[in-house]
């Protein structure tokens, strides 16, 4: 299986991400670089693309059929795309705040600590659906990193497409996830209309 390797402060600094948005408080310090000449058009629609799949740790194979089912589920592309990334298992566990970081909640999927529905699931890019309940599995509750997580995410806010009982360690899936419940999108960290506009050149 490919991985992406790279370190995620670098690469953060690169598409100038903040390294909160993967669960980094780390700040880098390094200046960017600056470019005098300015991106095409391409390289906009491309940028976003490259933001979107390092977010959600998604390689191009996968990333173009999240997209061609984008365009047959009903409604906007760029706002199924975006609903199709945020319910993958990785990241409902790491909006739920049982990992510190998305690539933490990726090892923690694949490690069977967790369990959709009461059946242990290790398929990262598995897609919740609504009134499934993702939980940590019972015997891996008092794993160090997941307690660590846990007191970690007091202050962070749970997506409204979500419901968390953080005393069980269980999370509910309230809905699929609109485009005003995508933080990404809302604070402009990924445009997904560019990416509709880079794969239908």
């Amino acid at each position: 299986m490919a991985v992406d390797r790279t370190p995620v402060l670098k690469r953060c600094r690169a598409l100038d991400i903040d390294p909160a948005v993967m669960g980094y408080n780390k700040k880098s310090h390094r200046e960017p670089k600056q470019s005098r000449r300015q991106p095409s058009e391409y390289g906009l629609q491309l940028r976003e693309k490259q933001k979107a799949k390092f977010i959600y740790g998604v390689l191009e194979k996968q990333f173009r059929i999240y997209y061609k089912r984008a365009i047959r589920v009903e409604g906007i592309t760029g706002d199924n795309l975006m609903a199709l990334l945020e319910s993958r298992l990785d990241n409902v566990v790491f909006r739920l705040g049982f990992a510190r970081t998305r690539r933490e909640a990726r090892q923690t999927v694949r490690h069977g600590h967790i369990t959709v529905n009461g059946k242990r699931v290790d398929i990262p890019s598995y897609q919740v659906q609504t009134g499934d309940v993702v939980a940590v599995a019972p015997e891996y509750k008092d794993l160090l990193p997941i307690k660590e997580a846990v007191i970690a995410s007091e202050h962070m806010t749970v997506p409204a497409w979500l419901e968390v009982d953080i005393e069980k360690l269980s999370g509910t899936v309230l809905q699929v996830p609109t485009r005003d419940q995508i933080d990404l999108v809302n604070d402009e960290t990924i445009d997904p209309q560019q990416i509709v506009n880079l794969y239908s050149r």
